[in-house]
């Protein structure tokens, strides 16, 4: 019973990540202990930070499902919540005014209840023509500026149009794309959660 209690806290002691996500962060036609939240846990454990990350990625998911689900994802209060949304709404042509609306109600959300946001971003595919790509691609900035909160520029990069480092769908990353963007993104994570 002592030991199940010391686990317990251990776990309690850890800082929680929400990774808030489509199936770029559930990690889509991996094992669950290669999507990226896991494999980020695990390099972040590996330097020396006790964080634990809790994957809230859905396959398919948009700003708006994010949005509309964001109470339960957050129910354990994390400390930090990965926003990691506006891919799904992009290869649509959802209108980036919606996606940005989504995005900035999420990050007001967060901030009421005490949860530190970081924004990972996204690109626009280039055949949606330069006024679309224009206005998705200032979102994230934009709202990273109004918010006050970290901003990785672009979750997929050196990983996007490297077919060896994605899933023959050329659009989710294998294990070595996800390798990639731990290498990438574990840093720029590590030096906000050694600051609190």
């Amino acid at each position: 019973m002592t030991g199940l209690l010391l686990a317990a806290s251990v776990a309690s002691a850890s800082t929680l990540v929400v990774a808030l996500g489509d199936s770029l962060t559930a990690g889509y036609g991996l094992p669950p202990e290669q999507a990226l939240p896991a494999r980020l846990e695990e390099r972040l454990r590996r330097e020396g930070l006790d964080v634990r990350f809790q994957n809230a990625g859905v396959s398919g998911d948009t700003s708006a499902g994010g949005l509309a689900r964001l109470d339960w994802a957050m129910a354990d209060n994390p400390r930090f919540a990965l926003v990691a949304l506006g891919a799904n709404d992009m290869l649509r042509g959802v209108d980036p005014q919606t996606t940005r609306g989504n995005l900035d109600a999420i990050l007001t959300a967060l901030h009421k209840r005490g949860i530190r946001a970081i924004l990972l971003g996204m690109r626009a595919q280039p055949n949606l023509g330069a006024e679309y790509v224009a206005a998705f691609e200032r979102i994230y900035a934009d709202l990273a500026a109004k918010h006050g909160v970290p901003l990785y520029a672009f979750m997929l990069d050196g990983v996007a149009a490297q077919p060896r480092l994605n899933l023959p769908d050329g659009m989710h990353p294998n294990a070595r794309g996800i390798d990639t963007m731990v290498d990438r993104i574990a840093p720029f994570l590590a030096d906000i959660l050694r600051k609190g």
